[in-house]
């Protein structure tokens, strides 16, 4: 007769499992999901990379101005290789962040890879903040 008045009731010995009655993960099974994790982390960092590599245009916001309830004037750095040359759109937001303003702002090539920008924007409505939507290498012709 067993010592373990549970293992009498329900036919099994407690010995091996945790109180939920599950049994510990196997060396093989922790080996397996921290091989996953770590090629998940791979593939992230590998994208991330590869969407560097595809725009190099970076842009940095400076400030930005309400002018009027018809214009925001927004100011902008652009950083991208020498020679080229990039365009950047900029949007004016309500309050509710509903665009009530858009702009797309050729950015010509430069030798030093770097261009401080100022763009006015005009609005449909009074705009409460300007902002840089997105910056991309310009079409070549």
């Amino acid at each position: 007769m067993s010592t373990d008045p549970l293992a009498e009731r329900y036919g099994r010995s407690a010995r091996g499992a945790d109180p939920s009655g599950r049994r510990p993960l196997t060396t093989g099974a922790r080996v397996a999901i921290g091989a996953a994790l770590a090629a998940g982390v791979l593939v992230a960092a590998w994208f991330a990379w590869s969407d560097a590599q595809r725009n190099p245009v970076e842009y940095q916001e400076i400030g930005f101005s309400i002018e009027s309830a018809e214009q925001v004037t927004v100011t902008f750095d652009v950083m991208m290789p020498p020679g080229g040359a990039a365009v950047c759109t900029v949007k004016a937001l309500a309050p509710n962040y509903a665009e009530v303003g858009s702009l797309d702002v050729r950015v010509a090539p430069s030798d030093t890879g770097s261009q401080r920008l100022t763009a006015e924007v005009r609005t449909t409505s009074e705009a409460t903040t300007g902002v840089v939507d997105n910056c991309r290498p310009a079409d070549t012709p």
